[in-house]
Parts: C-alpha cells; structure tokens; sequence
C-alpha cells in the first residue's frame, strides 16, 4: 500500500477499535431485565473477563513490544514508574471520592496500543489489523464495566455514554501520531508500552480483580481465564 492507503488504512482501523467502547457500554441496557443475582454474575464475570484480556495485553503484546524497543535497564524503570504513576493517581481519585479504575485501565490500554496499530501498519499489515480486533474485543468488556463503575459512582448515564463516544476519535489520533512520530521513534514507543504495563497491573490489582469474587459463584474467575485465551488467540494468530 501507499503512504496514504496505510494512513486510511490506519483511521479506519482505528475507528472501529474505538467503536466498541460506546458498544460495551449500550450492552449494559441489554441486561437490565436480568433477575438481581444473575446481574451480579454476569457483572462480576464482565469484569473478570476483561481484567483477563488486559492481562493478555500485558503479557502478549505491550510487554514483548517495549522490551524488543528499549533497554534493559529503561524497561525495567518504566514499568516501574508507569505502576508508581498510577498509584499516585489512584490515590488521588480516591480522596475526591472519585472511583475510576476500568476508565483508566481502559485508556491505559487503549492509547498505546493504537499508537502500535498504527506505527506497525505499514510494516506489517496483517499484525495491525489483528492487533485491531484484539484492541476491539477488549475495548467492548472494558465498555461494559467502565460504563457501569462510572454510573454507579453518580456520574449520569448519558453522560458517560458521550464521553465514551467522544473517546472514538482517540483512538485514530493515537493510530496517526504512531504512524507518523512513533514509527521512526521506537524507543519511544517501547517506552510508553512499558509505563502502560506498569500501570495497567497496578489497577488491575488495587481495583479490578477484588471485585471478581463472588461467594459459591466459579464462572467469574474464569472469565479471566477466557480474557487471556481471547488475548492469546490474537497473538498466536500473528505468530
């Protein structure tokens, strides 16, 4: 392809990934007429899914990706510093009363990985468009219960649903500042996969996994179990 058909290429690809957030989150008026505890579950194996899914794209993509770009000593550092960073924000959403964990590990884990998107297209399009339904599929369970922990912290229903859609455009400018800034820059780009690392497992710890459990209820932790298999069926696609 052309440079311009890798830069359409890249918004469209983009674009769709992004789509899905507003699509988890309109999932939420599809269950409504589920009994109380059968909400519980399936809200507790959401959230369990989607953890697994950002685990996969620790481990699978922004992991190996930063550590091929930077090294040793810079990935270990970042990493560190993205998790410190989080904490520190986390703490202080916390002391506003403001509880946000699935919207920041959403982004954590949306931004970098369409800067990738669209910083690898041009060398490698058949990883792109994987990496873009892997972007897509983990977007709609994070959707779902972004949209869900910011309703139930006050923030209103439609509010929330037109923030998720005027994340949509995010994700394209991330593809097209990868694409033209980040695909001559790789440290750059390995380095912001591993501060993302870094911060997406702090949330996943301090906020995500401790609301999995449930008493007497076994199919939410395997919801983290199905997350990875999605994660690792996109990255043994590529191999």
């Amino acid at each position: 392809m052309t440079g311009s058909e890798d830069f359409f290429a890249a918004m469209v690809l983009a674009t769709l990934a992004g789509l899905s957030v507003p699509a988890g989150a309109a999932l939420t008026w599809g269950v409504r007429w589920l009994p109380a505890d059968e909400d519980q579950s399936l809200r507790h194996f959401v959230t369990a899914f989607g953890g697994g899914a950002l685990m996969s794209a620790i481990a699978l993509v922004l992991v190996p990706e930063g550590i091929d770009r930077l090294a040793p000593g810079w990935a270990l550092a970042l990493f560190g510093l993205g998790g410190l960073a989080f904490m520190i924000v986390d703490r202080a959403l916390a002391n506003r009363g403001t509880h946000l964990a699935q919207f920041l590990a959403m982004m954590l884990d949306y931004l970098p990985e369409a800067m990738a998107l669209g910083a690898l297209l041009a060398a490698d399009r058949g990883v792109a468009v994987l990496m873009a339904a892997m972007i897509a599929l983990q977007n709609l369970p994070e959707g779902f219960n972004a949209f869900r922990e910011m309703r139930d912290n006050g923030m209103a229903a439609r509010r929330v649903i037109v923030l998720f859609l005027l994340m949509v455009p995010v994700g394209p400018l991330a593809a097209g500042f990868g694409m033209v800034v980040l695909s001559g820059q790789q440290a750059i780009l390995g380095g912001v996969m591993m501060f993302s690392s870094g911060g997406i497992l702090y949330l996943l710890f301090q906020d995500v996994a401790p609301q999995v459990p449930m008493a007497r209820h076994w199919s939410p932790p395997f919801g983290a179990v199905a997350g990875f298999m999605l994660g690792l069926a996109g990255h043994l696609a590529t191999m």
